[in-house]
């Protein structure tokens, strides 16, 4: 699916500085940059890695000062922003079209010569290439050159840097380039070209480079850049020039190559062409594309799920959430089986680690409800190969048993089972829920005591368990009675009566009932096995689409309510103060597809209205933000601008979910509503 942005997008620059092209190679490396390629976030790069452990990415080759001269003339198609709301050089002037499909596109114009620019990281290794091409020019053009200035940081993605004269500037020759090796605890950074070129060392700082979104955001916005030299290149027409940089010299990381990175180029090109072409057409074909930039293959060779670009790492909770969409529902049995046995070699006393750190020793198990959710993604295996019923047996049967066991037994910190098999969990002190954001160090929404969705996960859990247990014959395993048990007393306390009807409240405790209206009960309808008794399923899920839906998610609060947060903005403290506190996901959009389809009377005219209302996330969204994927998050308020992370896993996932959902329940309805509208974002 293509994304195009004319002469006239590019130019609004207070627009397409918030629009973000992202490339990666599946091992969570990634590229990205505004759509006018000026940095405006410290994550932005050309090469952002971590040498096999996502938590570790570093900012290695930030960005390339891009010129060419002829006629005498030297003139800059890149961007950057200095002091003063200052863009120089400004590139984006030139800028004539830029394109997302499989690989970001851009095509400069200047006076009668077209430049052309292309990127794309290389699947399974930490390189970035960069296609130059001067498509046209009059016949009797004299010799251009493209001038190439590679500017690196060699930072954590996470901080910045100011000028360092310990820094080792030496740029040796290696390769068709050079080499350079600032800091010894970092590995050397090799920046190479296909074409005729000569390369000057010249060292110089770019400083007070300032990143717009980031000063936005309330963190540090400047640092200062270092030049290890200048590449020159014979510029000819239709001959194209290729830059890469990677930790590896060329030649030795592509001996079948040679000295020729077209060849690599071509390889690409050629594999996402495929994977484009197996993953089908459309909405679900282009999400199903997308899916595959959240499978990360580590340094230990396990196969995981990276939580959002371009700053999240590898979470529990947000892998286990998102698996199912990402895996099973595009057809991609086997990366799902692999990171159900990832996640089942690090279970500990019954718990799935919350964080997955790159060493496999210091995991944190700092969350509730992880492991109620990988339970959760075994039942979706099930339930899109049940052939896979022998495999669920052998290898994560015993996990669901040893899950059950320790939240059963209390021996999960933090968590017990009442008298009536209710689970609690928390503490005053502690955030174990998705909805865990904190300032000062105080909880914005404490939910220790009997959260809602916890509930209504472990009661599907134990149901699931219990269904299995009859497949597996395994007599000495049941929990029948009990569930009986937790489903009345469930409702007795969560079931919330006012002048408008009933709902359910967001955490119950024998002290305090927190009746706030919030997204979390939509979890007792929407799960296979629903603890919220069948006749309320209609009048809750009624309630939820009224108070919390929108066109792009659901709120985390229903506005009105104390508290309410309408925009996400800001800096940390107002950000994270608003989180869940009115904030948009579309990541629960999934379970509410699944409400409201089982509380529907009528499947067609269920799905024509939710996805007439949800053309603004799937037409209009896909070209802002991240342009192509879907955000973390929306403000509360129309026009709901995307904020947070640009590619969120579990938002792509439970859309890419909903989207097959919705296909199943009424086909015909799906395929004319995407034949409406797929013309609107070719």
């Amino acid at each position: 699916m293509k994304f195009c942005f004319d002469k006239l997008a590019s130019q609004n620059i207070r627009k397409s500085l918030r629009e973000e092209w992202l490339e990666t190679n599946g091992l969570g490396d990634y590229a990205s940059s505004s759509l006018v390629n000026c940095n405006t976030r410290k994550y932005h790069g050309l090469l952002v890695t971590g040498f096999g452990a996502v938590e570790n990415r570093h900012v290695l080759l930030s960005t390339i000062e891009e010129s060419f001269t002829v006629y005498q003339k030297e003139l800059f198609f890149s961007c950057h922003r200095y002091p003063g709301n200052r863009y120089f050089p400004p590139g984006y002037e030139y800028l004539r079209e830029m394109s997302q499909d499989l690989w970001p596109f851009f095509r400069y114009k200047f006076g009668d010569i077209v430049i052309t620019k292309e990127i794309m990281m290389i699947t399974g290794e930490s390189r970035v290439v960069i296609k130059y091409e001067m498509k046209s020019a009059p016949p009797d053009t004299p010799q251009a050159k493209l001038r190439l200035r590679p500017l690196v940081a060699f930072r954590h993605f996470h901080s910045l840097i100011r000028r360092n004269d310990e820094l080792d500037a030496q740029a040796d020759p290696a390769g068709k380039g050079f080499v350079i090796k600032p800091y010894d605890h970092l590995p050397p950074l090799y920046a190479e070209v296909q074409g005729d070129y000569k390369f000057t060392p010249e060292q110089a700082w770019f400083y007070n480079v300032e990143y717009l979104l980031e000063q936005e955001r309330g963190f540090e916005y400047q640092e200062d850049l270092f030049q290890p030299g200048v590449f020159e290149i014979e510029l000819k027409a239709e001959k194209p020039i290729f830059f890469t940089a990677a930790l590896e010299e060329y030649a030795l990381a592509h001996p079948q190559h040679k000295a020729h990175i077209s060849k690599l180029w071509d390889a690409e090109a050629k594999l996402r062409q495929e994977r484009a072409k197996a993953a089908g057409k459309g909405f679900i074909g282009h999400l199903s594309y997308i899916s595959k930039q959240f499978l990360v293959r580590q340094a230990d060779g396990n196969l995981a799920i990276i939580a959002g670009y371009p700053w999240f790492n590898i979470w529990g909770r947000d892998m286990y959430i998102s698996l199912p969409g990402l895996t099973f529902s595009t057809g991609d049995l086997e990366s799902g089986l692999e990171i159900l046995r990832f996640a089942a070699k690090a279970i500990k006393g019954g718990v799935v680690p919350n964080i997955f750190a790159a060493d496999g020793a210091s995991h944190a198990y700092n969350s509730a409800d992880a492991s109620l959710w990988y339970i959760w993604s075994v039942q979706q295996l099930l339930k899109y190969y049940p052939d896979q019923i022998n495999v669920v047996k052998k290898e994560f049967w015993p996990k669901i048993k040893e899950i059950i066991k320790a939240y059963a037994s209390g021996s999960v910190e933090h968590t017990g089972v009442d008298e009536a098999g209710l689970l609690r969990v928390g503490a005053p002190n502690t955030q174990l829920t998705w909805m865990d954001a904190t300032v000062n160090g105080r909880a914005v929404t404490p939910r220790n005591g009997f959260p809602v969705e916890i509930n209504a996960l472990w009661y599907n859990a134990l149901a699931f368990s219990d269904q299995l247990a009859v497949e597996f014959k395994d007599t000495k395993w049941r929990h029948a009675g009990q569930l009986e048990i937790m489903k009345k007393e469930f409702f007795r306390r969560f079931w919330v009566t006012d002048s408008l009807g009933g709902y359910l409240a967001d955490v119950w405790s024998s002290d305090h009932v927190d009746t706030t209206f919030r997204p979390n009960q939509i979890f007792a309808v929407s799960l296979e096995y629903a603890i919220l008794p069948e006749e309320h399923h209609t009048e809750l899920v009624k309630r939820v689409r009224h108070h919390l839906f929108t066109n792009v998610g659901l709120r985390t609060l229903a506005p009105g309510s104390q508290g309410y947060a309408a925009e996400y903005s800001g800096g940390v403290e107002k950000r994270d103060g608003a989180y869940h506190q009115g904030t948009v996901w579309p990541w629960l959009l999934g379970a509410f597809t699944e409400g409201l389809l089982r509380t529907a009377s009528n499947s067609n005219t269920t799905v024509f209205k939710l996805l007439d209302s949800l053309k603004p996330l799937f037409v209009d969204h896909l070209k802002q933000a991240g342009i192509g994927t879907i955000s973390e998050v929306f403000d509360g308020d129309p026009p709901h601008i995307p904020g947070g992370a640009i590619s969120q896993a579990w938002s792509v996932a439970e859309c890419l979910r909903m989207l097959t959902l919705m296909k199943e329940a009424s086909n015909d309805i799906y395929t004319a509503w995407e034949s409406e509208i797929y013309g609107d974002i070719r």
